[in-house]
């Protein structure tokens, strides 16, 4: 069985709402094991949701719409589907009682255009919403095609697709394999570089790897298909174990792991703390290692050190130093770094300071030029330098050197066990 994803609403094509939904839904299909080979995005149009479905229907046999089940005007896609395979629809008493409760128990009463929700091609079933007034349907309306309609809202979706939209797919024998990966995570190699290293494996069939990448992280997902989880794992985890041993270091973790995450557990895992000093990422850093639960237990804090007396102040970084070489240098880098160390009393500290841009560049220092210092308190400290002027965008330039920063220290900590 091959399944294909509508999503309707023209507020998707404007790029108004993020399209989460698609992204759940490929998720959950490939948990099932029911293969997905095609997405679409439809506005709130009649003639163009029967040019997708005269299309989706040649090929694939599930058929699974979000959206346009609400009771606006725009909210077609039932009305139009049964259109499209000349079913009329019939009004269903249940669904009317049931949206009748659902606005008396918020104290309100049921609409005139909330009856259009009652509306379902002849011969579909119900596919009820738990939370919501708009059902859904479940529908084969010609032999080898089933439709399952849900609305647009997640939280709707979500619970629909769990509670009914699953049991009903198992008990037709479609989830008979399931679809199971694991992504490896790396920092410091391209995706072109780790592509050309792992080439062979690139051309599997089962498992597959597929390189991303993103923000300068790069990702291999591995993919089995099997019988169960377990014996998909099987199939992935000596791949996993050749794509470590190719590429080293530069794989820092897998799945939901991040960097921070993971320079918390070094850290924690060698009872060390780390204070942070920021001048460009204006306090990036620190929010991104706050972001892991427990962190209290490793992290102290940080300062932002945007203005250059701020820097002397608080950091003891050197007024001739900032004179001489300016605030973007390899000396003042070291200095934030070392500063915030004996500021805070830690085993660590990491000073960033660059230019973000998108103003402040010069010839000599332009946008994207980032120095990164990272000390220890046994009065080791380094620096590095980095130019990140390709990525043009100031977002870019902070959160990658944010990224760079923790994985210039994870290699410290793991190189140093």
């Amino acid at each position: 069985m091959i399944a294909e994803i509508i999503c309707v609403g023209t507020e998707l094509l404007l790029g108004d709402i993020l399209n989460s939904n698609a992204q759940f839904l490929a998720k959950q299909l490939a948990n099932l094991g029911i293969a997905h080979y095609y997405q679409t995005v439809v506005g709130d149009n009649p003639d163009r949701i029967k040019q997708v479905l005269a299309i989706a229907t040649q090929r694939s046999q599930i058929l699974i719409f979000t959206g346009g089940l609400g009771p606006t005007p725009d909210d077609l896609t039932v009305a139009t589907i049964a259109d499209f395979f000349d079913t009329p629809l019939i009004e269903i008493p249940e669904i009317i009682e049931d949206i009748t409760k659902k606005f008396a128990r918020r104290g309100r009463t049921m609409t005139a255009s909330n009856r259009k929700q009652a509306l379902i091609p002849q011969g579909a079933n119900i596919l009820p919403n738990p939370i919501g007034t708009a059902p859904g349907i479940i529908w084969q309306p010609v032999a080898d095609v089933t439709i399952m309609t849900f609305p647009g809202v997640p939280t709707e979706m979500k619970s629909m697709w769990q509670e009914t939209a699953i049991p009903y797919m198992q008990s037709q024998g479609w989830c008979d394999q399931t679809i199971y990966s694991r992504t490896l995570k790396f920092w410091g190699i391209s995706e072109s570089g780790l592509a050309e290293k792992v080439a062979p494996l690139l051309e599997m069939e089962n498992p597959t790897v597929a390189p991303y990448a993103n923000y300068g992280e790069v990702k291999l997902r591995i993919s089995a298909r099997a019988k169960s989880q377990e014996l998909a794992d099987q199939l992935i985890i000596p791949v996993e174990q050749e794509i470590r041993d190719i590429a080293g270091i530069d794989c820092y973790g897998m799945n939901d792991e991040s960097l921070a995450s993971v320079v918390g557990k070094l850290l924690l895992d060698r009872g060390e703390t780390l204070a942070v000093a920021e001048s460009c990422t204006g306090g990036g850093l620190g929010s991104m290692l706050t972001s892991i639960p427990g962190s209290s237990k490793y992290f102290y804090g940080g300062v932002i050190a945007y203005e250059n007396q701020v820097k002397i102040t608080l950091l003891d970084v050197s007024e001739q130093d900032l004179i001489a070489e300016g605030a973007v240098s390899h000396r003042v880098a070291k200095q934030m770094a070392s500063g915030v160390v004996k500021k805070l009393g830690t085993n660590w500290g990491i000073g960033i300071t660059g230019v973000a841009g998108p103003g402040g560049g010069t010839d000599t220092k332009p946008v994207g030029l980032v120095y990164i210092g990272i000390a220890s308190s046994k009065d080791e400290v380094e620096s590095f330098e980095y130019r990140f002027s390709h990525l043009r965008d100031r977002d870019w330039i902070r959160r990658v050197s944010i990224s760079t920063a923790l994985d210039l220290l994870r290699r410290k900590l793991q190189l140093s066990k």
